[in-house]
């Protein structure tokens, strides 16, 4: 009973591996994808244009939002690479963890290239996800940064944040 359950356990892990080396592979995708958004956000915001402050543009179009609804808007924007960074290491280990099993019969039947395709495998499914996470830790961070200077200037009713002070243009001076 207990060797039929293990073996059922080991083959319904292995059918994981595939869809979840796949689900790297777009969040370490994602990851690069954030991270050019993120530098071109950055550009615009250095050299004053609107469409880099995402929440002065918002309060432009529509000064009546409150502050909460602003921070909601600065939260729905953080999302994506929030999740990101959490879920990328947990499938990174899963990654890792999968292709042990194989490696280890490998090793026990003394087969040291399946042991090796195992290991590499998940060597490199692990980094892949651990890059993919660091990016997008650092993009989710420097930005709630930035949409908390944001909202604090727009409370504050700074002219650069304030939706009546940005040109048409668009470029805040």
């Amino acid at each position: 009973m207990t060797s039929t359950l293990d073996g059922l356990l080991y083959e319904a892990s292995q059918l994981f591996l595939i869809p979840v080396l796949m689900a790297i592979g777009l969040l370490f995708l994602y990851a690069f994808y954030a991270l050019g958004a993120f530098l071109w956000q950055t550009v615009q915001r250095r050299a004053g244009v609107a469409a880099g402050f995402e929440l002065a543009l918002a309060h432009r179009a529509d000064p009546r939002l409150l502050p909460a609804e602003l921070e909601s808007i600065a939260v729905a924007r953080l999302e994506a690479v929030r999740i990101a960074t959490r879920v990328a290491p947990m499938l990174g280990l899963v990654a890792t963890m999968i292709p042990l099993g194989p490696a280890l019969k490998a090793l026990g039947e003394g087969d040291l290239g399946d042991v090796s395709r195992s290991l590499t495998v998940a060597f490199s499914a692990v980094i892949l996800a651990l890059i993919a996470a660091a990016l997008t830790y650092w993009i989710g961070h420097v930005r709630r940064r930035w949409y908390a200077d944001d909202l604090l200037a727009i409370e504050k009713g700074c002219p650069a944040a304030h939706a009546g002070t940005l040109p048409a243009g668009g470029v805040v001076r």
